[in-house]
């Protein structure tokens, strides 16, 4: 997949239910390449536009008030942007899966997971009945549930967070997509079974050949399971690297400072570093770099001029007039 120059805008709001004339840019130019088999994590903080990227992807956003300004999103040859809803429905969940970040608010309450899960065997594929039912079985014991005879049966509210998330992931792989997007797919789920799942997403990659585009806070998630990293930061990339060279290398002084604040074994019991300030919101970005407020290496020139992302050795890319030596 190759996503060039995604640009999505939102309508303002002045006042509940009310929707201005007004857009905002909430992503600005987004782009970033993921090959066959590969895994790209896509970092950053709460509010960067990870998750509207995903979602902008699959088209799920609701438009209006969402709205492409312009881009390409490259899904084999094909634009998934100018596909009409009947061919787009018949891509996602078959040639593209989604996991979701939150399984509760995900999965059908009033459903069992069997029905959920056979939906998608349902609309993607001729098999019959019994077929599809064997093959839920199949997927349940893929993602390492056990008794799926008995699982296939329950409502979700009867099973633990770690095995919903299994639900979403089987749901996601039923029709063996070649591309997976995972939204925070550990989110809320405790460090063993975090562990198991990430595991578990390896392991299919590696069966299937499929790629996956990892969204994540966790940057020890990355380093242990990405092939390539996305920075991004208010809405825009600003940051790009095999894993290795970003880690040893950052050069953004954001990219730089999210691994200054990540907790190592011998850094004893002082505080963490922090990085000062918020990520300002889509209607308040400044002309230049957004990060400048927040930046320890902010030049005059950054308030006034937005830097490329250019692409140096290594296939290292980052957008900063001042970077990290």
């Amino acid at each position: 997949m190759r996503v060039e120059d995604l640009t999505v805008s939102f309508a303002g709001r002045d006042e509940p239910g009310r929707r201005t004339g007004q857009r905002a840019n909430v992503l600005e130019g987004v782009g970033f390449t993921l090959a066959i088999g590969a895994i790209v994590g896509l970092v950053g903080e709460s509010g960067c536009g990870k998750s509207v990227t995903a979602m902008s992807i699959l088209r799920l956003l609701p438009s209006p008030p969402s709205r492409v300004e312009r881009g390409r999103v490259l899904f084999e040859g094909v634009d998934l942007l100018t596909l009409d809803e009947g061919a787009m429905r018949d891509m996602r969940g078959n040639r593209v899966g989604m996991i979701f970040q939150e399984p509760m608010t995900s999965l059908n309450p009033t459903f069992t997971v069997g029905w959920q899960i056979d939906e998608a065997l349902r609309l993607h594929t001729p098999l019959g009945r019994k077929e599809r039912h064997q093959r839920c079985l199949e997927l349940l014991r893929l993602v390492g549930i056990g008794a799926p005879e008995r699982r296939l049966a329950q409502y979700p509210h009867e099973l633990s967070g770690g095995l919903r998330q299994r639900i979403m992931i089987a749901m996601a792989l039923a029709c063996e997509p070649r591309l997976l997007v995972a939204d925070e797919p550990t989110t809320a789920l405790d460090v063993t079974i975090q562990a198991q799942i990430l595991d578990l997403l390896a392991g299919i990659r590696e069966r299937l050949g499929m790629a996956i585009l990892l969204i994540t806070h966790d940057l020890g998630v990355v380093a242990e399971y990405c092939d390539e990293v996305v920075v991004m930061y208010a809405g825009r990339v600003i940051e790009t690297a095999p894993v290795r060279p970003l880690f040893a290398n950052p050069r953004h002084p954001y990219t730089a400072g999210l691994l200054a604040s990540m907790p190592k074994l011998d850094g004893g019991r002082g505080m963490l570093p922090t990085i000062p300030g918020m990520v300002p919101s889509p209607g308040s970005r400044p002309v230049g770099c957004p990060f400048t407020d927040r930046c320890p290496n902010a030049l005059p020139r950054c308030r006034t001029e937005m830097p490329p992302l250019e692409i140096g050795p290594d296939r290292h890319a980052f957008a900063c007039w001042n970077p990290v030596r």
